[in-house]
């Protein structure tokens, strides 16, 4: 998208694809508030040795993953001066605010007394030794960061100028604290785990790496994102511009934190003598086969010919977040056993809330697109933008 000028997309804001995505939105909302009035057992199979499901499994940590894509590009422009990259930058960024805001109030519904929540943000009651309380500070500063980063968008439709340029000024603090954040709670997500201890089946558990695991599974799936977002955006003929070759170049980046993450997570399980496991033919040796061939497939192909086609591109990108988000699944619900007859099944109400958020940052990606510049519009659009937006 290198040298094209972002413009609002335009069009009818309540499309075909709004009307379809409106009713799991309703039915989502409406499960939230009942689950709010009537509490978290009338729509949740969560009990005394699940205190999670897939709120936090799903909708947390996968859902904060694939919206790492505004981070690992950050990263990559700001930090190591990749200016090439720089307007695939806001399009990631706006999924990145909707993934991780669907995030946080996964997070809300989840806690029990919910009406206790104001306490988290009195300082009587911090709790600094609490890996949940990093993870939740970092989050919510995270999330107010994102929005200042997508502010400038905003400012740009209004025409604001002179605000914009006073913005500006500061906009290097802001990324680089957008960059150190999610560097902080995607590492402490995977500290979470490690309390749990016994309970997590051996080939996930690691006292040692599952923080690190868990930041480098952040990083791919972030880059993977961006190539994954970024082919069907021209699939579906949104923008015009090829971007194949970029893309291309990302997949150099994804290479080196997947390589470190197989080297490791294969070295951990040899090192520690879990291999035996490995090939146990129960559940977890299917469910870590299946782990490391969805990540070591692309590798394949990103050093084979597919990675100069499109579709090659594509389904690297579908692999590698399949890869990380079964990993992310496995250590936080599929592979924890607390023990004791207890049993957890997500009931329709839960999947049908998560099926919900997805539906609502689907839905607010769409809308917000057509209403800032947020990607390159087509030659000869932008002329019509206000008369097709209809409100």
């Amino acid at each position: 998208m290198s040298n094209h000028a972002l413009r609002p997309l335009g069009g009818k804001l309540f499309s075909f694809s709004i009307k379809v995505l409106a009713p799991l939105v309703i039915i989502c909302f409406l499960l939230v508030a009942k689950r709010l009035v009537m509490g978290i057992g009338d729509v949740s199979d969560l009990n005394g040795g699940y205190p999670w499901g897939i709120w936090i499994a799903f909708d947390l940590l996968i859902g904060t993953g694939f919206a790492c894509g505004g981070w690992a590009l950050a990263w990559a422009v700001y930090v190591f001066n990749r200016g090439e990259y720089h307007d695939l930058v806001r399009p990631a960024l706006l999924a990145s605010l909707f993934g991780y805001s669907m995030g946080g109030l996964s997070i809300t519904i989840d806690l029990g007394r919910y009406w206790n929540m104001p306490n988290f943000f009195m300082p009587a009651h911090f709790n600094p030794n609490s890996v949940l309380f990093e993870t939740a500070v970092c989050m919510t500063i995270y999330i107010g960061v994102m929005s200042l980063e997508l502010l400038p968008a905003l400012l740009e439709r209004l025409g604001w100028k002179v605000s914009l340029r006073r913005l500006n000024s500061v906009m290097f603090f802001i990324i680089g604290l957008g960059a150190l954040l999610p560097s902080m709670h995607q590492s402490s997500m995977g500290s979470l785990m490690i309390v749990a201890g016994y309970k997590v089946h051996p080939l996930w558990q690691s006292y040692e790496l599952l923080p690190l695991f868990s930041l480098l599974t952040a990083f791919i799936m972030g880059f993977s994102i961006v190539i994954f977002e970024g082919s069907l955006l021209k699939a579906s003929n949104t923008i015009q511009q090829d971007e194949t070759p970029l893309f291309r170049k990302l997949t150099n980046v994804i290479k080196v934190f997947l390589c470190l993450f197989l080297v490791l997570r294969i070295g951990e399980v040899v090192w520690h003598g879990k291999l035996p496991l490995v090939f146990a033919g129960d559940r977890y040796s299917w469910l870590f086969i299946a782990e490391i061939v969805l990540l070591a497939l692309p590798l394949v192909m990103l050093q084979s010919a597919m990675r100069h086609s499109a579709r090659g591109l594509f389904i690297s990108a579908v692999c590698l977040l399949l890869g990380a988000a079964l990993w992310r699944m496995n250590y936080s619900l599929l592979a924890y056993d607390p023990g004791n007859g207890y049993h957890y099944f997500p009931t329709a109400s839960e999947i049908l809330i998560s099926i919900g958020f997805v539906a609502v940052e689907i839905a607010a990606y769409v809308l917000l697109t057509r209403l800032l510049p947020i990607l390159p519009a087509q030659q000869g659009r932008s002329e019509r933008i206000k008369e097709e937006i209809k409100l």
